[in-house]
């Protein structure tokens, strides 16, 4: 009995040993992650090169925040379906602890239905140290179907002081 429970625990262990090459051998006849490929460059084939639209920026605070907020990047160039990511700097100019909270606007109106935000900082409260400087991304994407003559979106960001407010 115990000859084939170690002949069994032995089969397991060459199994479990074997599981990585099979698993890189199956995806290969399959093509699934290539890594025979020697040129690693990705190329995103959902991307429209053949024009670009500008993306401006804009901050502002609401005039009770003790908070400087401005945009890094004032003004991109991006191609729809592209994946870009852009900075706003926020400081805490107090000597206590400030929680604010972003809310996005766009232009024009109907620009928010082509704009995709994959992370950003205005999805959570911001809680900021006494005299914190922080940089705070934004990954966004503009739709393919983006219309013709909508050449220039605005994203503008109003941050509020929420410190005072009671969490529900």
């Amino acid at each position: 009995m115990m000859r084939k429970l170690l002949l069994i625990v032995l089969l397991m262990g060459g199994f479990a040993f074997a599981l990585v090459p099979l698993y890189r051998k199956i995806c290969q006849v399959v093509g699934i992650n290539d890594t025979r490929d020697v040129n690693f460059a990705v190329t995103n084939s959902q991307v429209d090169l053949s024009r670009s639209v500008a993306m401006e920026f804009v901050a502002a605070v609401n005039q009770n925040a003790p908070l400087r907020f401005e945009p890094v990047d004032r003004e991109v160039r991006i191609h729809p379906g592209e994946v870009t990511t852009i900075r706003y700097r926020a400081t805490n100019t107090t000597d206590h602890i400030l929680v604010g909270q972003a809310v996005p606007s766009y232009g024009p109106v109907n620009a928010q239905q082509y704009l995709t935000k994959l992370q950003c900082f205005c999805f959570n409260n911001q809680t900021f140290q006494p005299h914190e400087t922080r940089e705070m991304p934004v990954v966004l994407v503009i739709a393919r179907d983006l219309p013709k003559d909508m050449d220039t979106i605005t994203l503008a960001y109003t941050f509020f002081d929420i410190t005072a407010e009671k969490p529900r």
